[in-house]
């Protein structure tokens, strides 16, 4: 037995697959008996670690159940290849169980952890291709992409992203809730923090245990070439520091107000760009609507127009208002209404679509809305009025006395409105001085970075 045992020992190393032949047709359970009485030496395990893609293949076609016995360190074969880099060594295992990527040795990694902390990356394919859940599982609350970190395997933790990198899986914590950023930026890796930085939906503001961001981090190591790339980094993200900075700017050597000043003016610059981009196709729309329904009054005015030419009392053409025969001061005032709305919108949406720089300020752009102000209050007047013509005279008292009501609220609202946006216009004239003091330091400012 035990030369049986030194044969199939020695079978192994070599990648033997003539002699594994032989010794499995003299007995064919010699394998199993060799499990059964010891746990390390494995033939199987050492194939798998020495890379013999053909011992193992014959092993597995003969004995596939063997793809699970473990170890003295609770590893299976598969833990094994994944550690060494076998790529088709794994995926015949995986083959025949694939099941055997959850298994965990003595120190609770699966395969996956032990082919990523070694920065296996075809490996890391094919056992995420297998099972994709046991990328989310942990070891000693620490997930697969912190051990890429703590090991610097940066292309390992690229592909785990790329394959796996939801929100939920790449802002996960560790024991002392920092996440994986916060682990690059202490280590300094550079090419990590750029990366999480520009295709991931890191938290760059997320705390730890111990209420720290990625920034605090930083401040907290020695001063290092590296970490001015690193701010660069971190400030395009718009991370933030809790104190650390605000105490001690200049313990790695840099201005913290230089620097996080920067990314809020830019911030700013696009929330006030979105917003008069929004305000701008509004005000289109409403425009064109109203420009619309102006032309379609003035084209067709309430009460329609005369079908035939008459000289009784009142005399008229065809073609011609009935309005304008009937009722001529309303039809003077509906007409006086509908013109100024239609030439309002007309000339809103003139400008809007010229495209000149200067339509881009708040300014010009709250004039716009004043003229959409203007126009409104056209058509709410040449509603009221084409109502009246149309309604029979015992019943026009009542509604004369509602449309009344109406327009004291509309004159009403229209009051607030205009203080309103005046006094904010006086604001924002009253700060332009201090606006401008800081648009002339800017360029001392930028030389001094």
């Amino acid at each position: 037995m035990e030369k049986m045992n030194k044969l199939l020992y020695e079978a192994s190393l070599e990648g033997n697959v003539t002699v594994l032949q032989i010794l499995l047709q003299k007995d064919p359970l010699c394998l199993d008996k060799l499990t059964l009485n010891q746990l390390h030496d494995m033939p199987l395990h050492i194939a798998s670690m020495l890379g013999h893609t053909d011992f193992v293949k014959e092993i597995l076609t003969r004995k596939p159940k063997l793809s699970m016995e473990c170890d003295s360190q609770r590893r299976l074969p598969l833990h094994i290849a994944s550690a060494k880099g076998h790529v088709d060594i794994v995926k015949l295992l995986l083959l025949v169980n694939p099941e055997a990527c959850s298994a965990r040795d003595r120190d609770g990694m699966n395969p996956l952890h032990l082919a990523a902390v070694r920065g296996h990356c075809e490996v890391v394919r094919e056992v995420v291709r297998a099972r994709p859940h046991v990328a989310r599982a942990m070891v000693q609350q620490e997930t697969v992409l912190h051990l890429c970190v703590k090991h610097n395997q940066f292309e390992a933790l690229k592909l785990l992203i790329e394959i796996v990198g939801d929100h939920e899986f790449v802002n996960t914590k560790d024991a002392d809730e920092n996440n994986i950023l916060h682990l690059a930026v202490a280590d300094k890796q550079i090419e990590t923090v750029n990366f999480l930085q520009l295709n991931t939906t890191i938290e760059v503001n997320a705390s730890n245990i111990n209420g720290e961001t990625p920034m605090d981090i930083l401040a907290q190591g020695t001063r290092d070439t590296k970490d001015q790339q690193i701010i660069r980094c971190l400030t395009r993200a718009g991370a933030k520091t809790e104190s650390l900075f605000e105490q001690n700017p200049s313990k790695i050597g840099f201005d913290n107000t230089k620097y996080h000043n920067k990314p809020h003016i830019k911030k700013d610059s696009k929330n006030n760009d979105d917003w008069l981009d929004k305000k701008r196709n509004t005000l289109m729309v409403v425009a064109s609507l109203i420009a619309t329904m102006a032309f379609q009054a003035g084209t067709n005015p309430p009460s329609g127009v005369w079908q035939e030419d008459s000289t009784v009392d009142p005399p008229h053409k065809a073609g011609t208002s009935v309005m304008v025969s009937n009722h001529p001061n309303l039809y003077h005032t509906f007409l006086v209404c509908n013109t100024v709305g239609f030439v309002s919108t007309l000339s809103i949406i003139l400008l809007l679509i010229s495209g000149l720089p200067f339509l881009r300020h708040r300014v010009f752009l709250w004039v716009l809305m004043v003229i959409m102000w203007i126009a409104t209050t056209s058509m709410s007047i040449t509603y009221s009025v084409s109502i009246w013509v149309l309604t029979p005279k015992p019943e026009a008292q009542p509604f004369k006395n509602v449309v009344n009501g109406i327009m004291l609220v509309w004159i009403g609202l229209m009051t607030l409105l205009v203080a309103g946006h005046a006094f904010n216009l006086m604001e924002i004239f009253h700060k332009s001085p201090v606006a401008k003091k800081k648009v002339a330091l800017s360029p001392v400012i930028i030389q001094h970075t």
